[in-house]
Formats: structure tokens, C-alpha cells, sequence
């Protein structure tokens, strides 16, 4: 006779905080266009483009929402 092993996948993950994704915000100059990351612009000690600009957009995302009407 064979013996079924039962493991218990669950008990490595106890965490009981809630997952957060991170999404790559892309942020747009608005002088030159260039896009950069949330990340890229984070390591910088102030928030300015290579053109010297402050002023950025938000890009949107790629995904389309479709929404059924009620």
C-alpha cells in the first residue's frame, strides 16, 4: 500500500498584511516629451528633467477599461 503525503503549501505565506503591486508610473516632460520613470525620478534629489523643466505629465496606461452600462 502507498501512503499519501499531505503538505501544506499555505504555511509559508502567514502573512496576514495585504499584497500591494507596484505599478512604473511613466511621467512625460512637458518642454522636451521625455518619459521617465517613477523609480528614475525618485533617485534624483529634486524632481526636474534633463532639459531643466518641472513640469510633467502623467502618461496614460495602455490598458483600455470597458465598463457595461446598467
Amino acid at each position: 500500500m502507498t501512503t499519501d503525503i499531505i503538505t501544506d503549501t499555505q504555511s509559508d505565506n502567514t502573512s496576514d498584511a495585504p499584497i500591494e503591486e507596484k505599478f512604473d508610473v511613466k511621467y512625460k516632460c512637458l518642454r522636451c516629451g521625455t518619459e521617465n520613470n517613477n523609480s528614475e525620478l525618485s533617485v534624483l534629489p529634486e524632481i526636474k528633467c534633463i532639459c531643466g523643466f518641472r513640469v510633467f505629465l502623467k502618461t496614460r496606461s495602455p490598458i483600455v477599461k470597458s465598463v457595461k452600462a446598467v
